[in-house]
């Protein structure tokens, strides 16, 4: 894909079809993250081959408690993405948009797991565009992981069961440890 890519910017230069500043492609993949699973990684791999750059953004509630604080879950996904050298990390606060605007991120890029998040995403997707201009593409869960959010990993994990298959390797390492401690 990045020699794909590099081929194309290269006949580009060569035709005259290079402009004088080439627009980088941004999307940003907006959550909580508490923790990252396999299903965000997914959508945030998918969202990696259709962009330039796809910036993580790690939403910050302080009202509410998560089972890992924002710092940890920017290490988590930091290590879980460290194979896209297009993908950039960081948490925020306030409204998405303004986050957009202060990156030129033109895309915010959500999975759709069912036709219930639909409802609530196309609400969320058609006042961001209001307020900013900023354009919602959603991408349809991998079937594998329609079923699967941090909050079911957390209570299956509490439980004792096994979400090895639901997690990257670090987050149930960092998982199993913060739940004994607890």
């Amino acid at each position: 894909m990045v020699r794909s890519r590099r081929l194309y910017e290269r006949i580009r230069i060569m035709t005259g079809l290079e402009s004088e500043e080439t627009q980088v492609r941004r999307a940003v993949c907006p959550g909580s993250f508490d923790p990252i699973t396999n299903g965000h990684l997914d959508i945030i791999s998918r969202a990696s081959r259709l962009y330039d750059e796809v910036y993580v953004a790690v939403m910050i509630n302080k009202s509410k408690k998560g089972l890992f604080d924002v710092e940890e879950r920017l290490d988590l996904i930091r290590q879980v993405t460290a194979e896209y050298s297009n993908v950039r990390v960081e948490s925020f606060h306030g409204l998405l948009v303004d986050f957009c605007k202060q990156r030129d991120i033109p895309a915010i890029v959500k999975g759709l797991r069912a036709v219930s998040d639909f409802d609530y995403e196309l609400q969320m997707a058609q006042m961001n565009n209001g307020l900013s201009g900023v354009e919602t593409l959603f991408i349809p869960t991998n079937p594998t992981y329609s079923f699967l959010s941090s909050s079911l990993v957390k209570e299956v994990a509490a439980w004792g069961g096994d979400v090895s298959h639901l997690v990257p390797p670090q987050v149930l390492e960092a998982l199993v440890r913060r739940l004994r401690k607890d």
